[in-house]
């Protein structure tokens, strides 16, 4: 065999290694909802025969199990496999025979698991780059996809700012691909061997958040543990705090003593920890605002904002909406057993006529609605949202209504709107509003006082 022979491995996600037997002694996934699909947890995996996970898995048709009989490498053999509970998924293998003087002594093979409709979110979570999977990130800069100018620049900073260790303060409203900026520093700094640890401040309830951020010792408060918190977790590597704005007052001093002493002291604590971290905070509102709302302590915001990002809105970038869709379908069809080989010229033209409140996220997950509903391999107007269809629909109805107001107002009207359609939804209930619309409560409760919806 020459190198050629092993080009298609690439494009594999998963190893797994057996010995002779067929038992497992070895494997690594691109996504552990895999063993969950199966039915097992990570540790109950090992040590298993391979057929004694799938209901349709015998010695004869074990990819495994043949290649250790015959002791001949199989190649894109494309299995579909159920689980004891009864669930499909399909998988494609290439297995090879692992040899010691002569004797045939294990396998290992490589293989793909492709998802089915009803698993497609799982994807979002997805480590794609299989080098940097192993330091909690699921991005690098190559999941920047843009041709717009600003972005562009963007990205060449972002380059830059990698190569010091310098505080980031990233700016972009809900969905503008913050955590992606944030990751794809991590990936491309001197720290990417190490860990990327991220919470998103406005998700933990303040009561908590503290200890979250700086640990515990045992017999601090009642029913209290000596626990580390996220800056010791991200010892070496890069905390991202998203959402810094939600963070009170009293915190944001913590934060500020922590990042300028490189230090921290747990709750309870006697001793100071010194750290070797770097820090990336973001928000989704202006950090201008902030300030003049008394929102975020100045002192804070210099010390963060040494190097500030500023992601605009997918509306500002609509050229980027069509490289971004090429990139979903892409995605999607090399990750699920649904392959989409067209967009139909309606819904290309919604897509560009729509102001995108929740920004490219909102994009991914229109193209992740079409999959789930598309009944051939093309995507038309009848699978998008019907939020984005409608709205279309209005816009080439009243061109000149539409016309008559700025881009800013459009958006604010559309983003009201659909506030006060899903606050309707669900009685008024803010936690279930928040999800879905895909924002945390805070920037609801910003956005309804902004709006004076009360």
């Amino acid at each position: 065999m020459n190198l050629g022979d092993f080009e298609h491995l690439r494009d594999y996600d998963n190893v797994l290694i057996t010995d002779e037997k067929g038992t497992i002694i070895f494997y690594d996934f691109a996504d552990l909802k895999v063993l969950k699909e199966i039915g097992f947890r990570p540790e109950e995996f090992m040590g298993k025969q391979i057929t004694f996970f799938y209901k349709n898995l015998t010695n004869e048709n074990s990819t495994i199990m043949q290649v250790l009989k015959t002791g001949d490498s199989v190649c894109n053999i494309q299995q579909e496999l159920i689980t004891k509970d009864g669930t499909p998924f399909l998988t494609i293998n290439s297995t090879y025979p692992i040899m010691e003087n002569e004797r045939i002594i294990g396998a290992i093979e490589f293989s793909k698991h492709f998802y089915r409709k009803e698993n497609i979110q799982s994807l979002n979570q997805f480590a794609g780059h299989k080098v940097y999977r192993k330091n909690n990130t699921i991005y690098t800069i190559e999941n920047l996809i843009t041709i717009h100018p600003k972005m562009k620049a963007i990205k060449e900073k972002i380059y830059k700012v990698a190569k010091t260790d310098s505080t980031v303060l990233i700016y972009g409203k809900t969905g503008t691909g913050k955590e992606v900026v944030a990751q794809s520093i991590h990936n491309l700094s001197n720290r990417y061997a190490c860990p990327f640890v991220s919470i998103n401040c406005g998700a933990v309830p303040p009561n908590l958040l503290e200890s979250t951020l700086f640990g515990t010792v045992k017999g601090s408060f009642t029913g209290s543990v000596d626990m580390p918190g996220l800056f010791e977790m991200a010892e070496g590597g890069t905390l991202f705090l998203d959402e810094i704005n939600s963070l009170d007052v009293y915190l944001q001093v913590k934060l500020l003593k922590a990042i300028e002493e490189k230090a921290i002291r747990r709750i309870g604590g006697s001793k100071n920890i010194h750290l070797n971290i770097r820090v990336i905070a973001a928000t989704n509102e202006d950090p201008e605002n902030l300030l003049l709302e008394k929102r975020l302590r100045e002192d804070l915001y210099y010390r963060l904002g040494v190097v500030q990002i500023d992601l605009p809105d997918l509306i500002e970038r609509k050229e980027d909406i069509n490289v971004l869709l090429e990139d979903f379908i892409d995605f999607y069809n090399k990750n699920m057993n649904v392959q989409i080989e067209q967009i139909s010229p309606e819904v290309i033209e919604s897509f560009n006529l729509y102001p995108w409140p929740g920004n490219i996220r909102e994009l991914k997950n229109a193209i992740e609605t079409g999959y789930n509903n598309a009944t051939s391999n093309r995507i038309t107007l009848d699978d998008i949202p019907k939020r984005i269809r409608n709205y279309s629909e209005q816009r080439m109805a009243h061109p000149k209504e539409q016309d008559a107001l700025s881009l800013k107002d459009a958006v604010e009207q559309y983003e009201k709107s659909l506030i006060i359609q899903e606050l309707k939804n669900t009685n008024s209930k803010l936690t279930e509003a928040s999800k879905r619309l895909g924002i945390s409560k805070q920037l609801l409760k910003y956005k309804i006082e902004k709006y004076r919806l009360y």
